[in-house]
């Protein structure tokens, strides 16, 4: 279709961006009616979702009507509509300003646009274009950390006010709400963040190991021999505190990587992405096998095992964090270092093996560094789904497929997707909690579904 677009149209056009404004703000609006005193909010909880759904409004804004707008003629609103925003004068883009501002801009049919020769922006592909967006994506993830654990802070099921929570942030001195947020709130945000960031990375390192889009950690078995030893911990030695079966679900983990890794490796003298698949796939069945025979003969064991499974931050104290940070901490640093090795090995193993690469050295190492990061992590706050499988997809989004970017990106995202549903669940079901993998859960199978289908990752 050809020629000026009708009124009709260009109003549809705005009210579909409109609406799309209004699905934050909405949401937002319910949280907070949700979070009113008579059921049992405060007004720090109203101020922080009401004020991340106010921001919520304003990326969308940016992105859609500006960015999106100037650089492609389009919003969403004006795809569905076959719509485009063009210069007047040259009949090229306008830039993210002038489209956000509606500054001496023309709207026509997009057959039009296409006649006359419209052409997008193309992106700032150069070196130093890559690295500012990738410098300014890391600057916005940190901006977003620090607001969500201090959110994580102040939300909780006792309702606290700002000064409440600066008193006990700056003060100390051994009021209720001191004590509350310095025994409970910050060892749980910081053990949330510490796993978080240790799910991410390590969900990245096993997606770039197997090449495989749908991995995560459950695919080399490491949840599923964690969670033997647990149920074996309670089970013969009465184990019933997470700091007490810590080290069996740590060992369990190790146990489960040095059993994938070495089926994996017989027959052709090292592991390729396959037989990793499968090899974890085998053991992860027979380990899931004998956790059920288990907890069908001890109901203490069960009674346990669920506590644990369900993957939750709280009721942890100090005492786990302190007990699983150095692994993370060492599992990380090896993480990074390791990086430029994983980019050779992704061109392919003839191609790495050409370059001078030891692919069973790399290969080992980065199971290794998995097995501390995923086994930690696990054994502190049980098996955490959908982190390391949504995580690395959003990083790679962003960054591309360099690993010395997508790692510390995964590995930010990560922790600041398990702190936020970390809040979430603290609200939603009150004055009860929603356990972190449960919020992950409900949030991430969808999310995936619709990152899967976008990017076909099926046919991989």
């Amino acid at each position: 279709m050809t020629g000026p677009p009708t009124t009709a149209r260009r109003v549809v056009a705005e009210l579909l961006d409109l609406a799309l404004l209004a699905i934050p703000l909405v949401i937002g609006a319910l949280l907070v009616d949700t979070l009113g005193d008579a059921n049992g909010g405060g007004q720090t909880d109203r101020v922080v979702f009401g004020g991340a759904a106010l921001a919520a409004t304003a990326g969308l804004l940016l992105w859609n009507r500006g960015r999106r707008e100037g650089r492609t003629g389009a919003s969403l609103g004006k795809t569905w509509t076959d719509l485009i925003t063009r210069d007047p004068d040259t009949g090229a883009p306008v830039g993210p300003r002038r489209a956000l501002l509606r500054r001496r801009t023309e709207v026509v049919m997009a057959r039009t646009a296409d006649d006359d020769g419209f052409t997008p922006l193309p992106a700032d592909t150069s070196v130093a274009g890559i690295r500012r967006r990738r410098l300014l994506g890391l600057l916005t993830l940190a901006v977003m950390l620090v607001l969500v654990l201090l959110a994580s802070v102040a939300i909780g099921a006792r309702p606290m006010t700002f000064t409440e929570v600066f008193h006990a942030l700056l003060v100390n001195d051994g009021a209720e709400t001191d004590v509350i947020i310095h025994s409970l709130r910050i060892p749980r945000t910081l053990l949330g963040l510490l796993v978080g960031i240790a799910l991410g990375v390590a969900g990245a390192l096993i997606q770039g190991h197997t090449r495989n889009p749908l991995a995560d950690a459950g695919l080399l078995g490491i949840n599923a021999g964690a969670a033997l030893f647990v149920v074996l911990s309670i089970y013969l030695l009465g184990t019933s505190t997470p700091a007490e079966y810590l080290w069996f679900a740590f060992a369990g983990s190790l146990f489960a990587s040095v059993v994938v890794f070495g089926f994996a490796s017989i027959g052709n003298g090292g592991s390729s992405p396959l037989s990793l698949a499968l090899a974890g796939a085998a053991v992860a069945f027979f380990l899931q096998a004998m956790i059920q025979t288990v907890v069908l003969l001890d109901q203490t064991s069960l009674d346990g095992y669920r506590f644990w499974v369900v993957g939750s931050v709280a009721g942890r104290g100090m005492d786990v964090l302190w007990q699983v940070l150095p692994f993370i901490v060492v599992g990380l640093v090896i993480a990074l270092a390791s990086t430029p090795g994983l980019n050779v090995l992704s061109l392919g193993e003839d191609v790495a093996r050409s370059l001078g690469t030891n692919i069973v050295l790399t290969r080992v190492i980065g199971i290794a560094v998995i097995t501390i990061l995923t086994g930690a992590a696990t054994a502190a706050c049980g098996p955490i789904a959908f982190v390391g499988l949504i995580v690395p997809h959003i990083a790679r989004a962003i960054t591309g497929p360099d690993y010395r970017w997508l790692v510390p990106y995964a590995g930010l995202l990560g922790g600041v997707l398990l702190v936020l549903a970390d809040v979430i669940g603290r609200i939603v079901v009150r004055p009860g909690e929603l356990q972190v993998g449960i919020v992950l859960a409900l949030v991430g199978a969808p999310f995936f579904i619709a990152l899967v289908r976008r990017r076909k990752l099926v046919s991989l």
